[in-house]
């Protein structure tokens, strides 16, 4: 890998609780070129904590330190709040998990669109609404003039999530952090959207995080894969030789999936080592 787009080196994020300190993420470290990074592992790993903390997004009484974290030259760490502003949603934008959280209900669906356009790019209204207009409908909504027009209630979850897509890809990022951003999604807009991604990636050379349980989907469309698991990087390796994992918790998760071709009941359950959590 030449110059690396992002760095990050012993991320640790730590929620200081009345009831003691939770380490949520534990001495994560990875490199990402302009390509495409799948970060799997169950719910509780902190794989979704880590996107927020490149982001600098982690929440109070949330603590991030890190020995390295920097952005195409930029430390993160010591960049000022303007900067971190400017990259956020211009040069880096993340697609949230859950679009209901994440859309203004008080504003519709164009505005907000237009906003985040307006914030990073230097255009009038006219052209902010086409280029609006242009991303709802490369992300297959049907009608994007009435999607335009609608509030965040009056669209569906898979919609919402779509209309999140839209709003994180109209500044074209060169770094997207994708928070399982087809789990909304049934399958043939999932693969449109996935299309989409690995258009930006391959043609304006994009690095793309993508966060998941899907395992089988990370391991056709990712490059590479990070395994997490209680906070840290258990495993990493290629995306194409995630069915030849060395460690047992990687194992186990692709045992568990189930398969059309052998019918096994009940499926494997993983049989958790403690060493693993150390």
């Amino acid at each position: 890998m030449t110059k690396p787009l992002l760095d990050v080196e012993d991320l640790r994020v730590r929620f200081h609780l009345r009831t003691g300190t939770v380490e949520a993420v534990r001495g994560v470290s990875f490199q990402l070129g302009r390509e495409r990074l799948g970060i799997v592992g169950e719910s509780g790993s902190g794989k979704s904590q880590t996107g927020r903390a490149i982001l600098g997004l982690t929440p109070p009484p949330g603590e991030v330190t890190a020995k390295r974290l920097a952005f195409d030259g930029i430390d993160l760490q010591k960049a000022s709040k303007r900067t971190l502003r400017t990259l956020r949603g211009g040069r880096i934008s993340m697609v949230m998990q859950d679009p209901k959280y994440s859309l203004n209900p008080v504003m519709t669906i164009g505005e907000q669109i237009i906003e985040a356009y307006q914030a990073h790019v230097k255009a009038g209204k006219a052209e902010a609404r086409d280029r609006a207009l242009a991303m709802l409908e490369a992300v297959k909504m049907r009608d994007p003039g009435r999607v335009f027009s609608l509030y965040p209630h009056e669209v569906s979850g898979g919609m919402g999530q779509r209309a999140m897509i839209a709003m994180m890809l109209v500044t074209e990022p060169d770094l997207l952090i994708a928070d399982e951003p087809t789990s909304a999604l049934d399958v043939t807009v999932s693969m449109e959207v996935l299309r989409i991604l690995d258009e930006l990636v391959s043609e304006r050379g994009m690095g793309l995080i993508f966060i998941s349980h899907d395992l089988k989907l990370v391991s056709s469309f990712c490059d590479r894969v990070l395994v997490m698991y209680a906070g840290r990087v258990v495993e990493e390796l290629e995306a194409k030789n995630l069915r030849d994992a060395q460690h047992p918790y990687t194992q186990g998760l692709m045992r568990c999936l189930p398969t059309l071709a052998n019918d096994v009941r009940p499926l494997p359950t993983l049989n958790r080592d403690p060493a693993w959590a150390l």
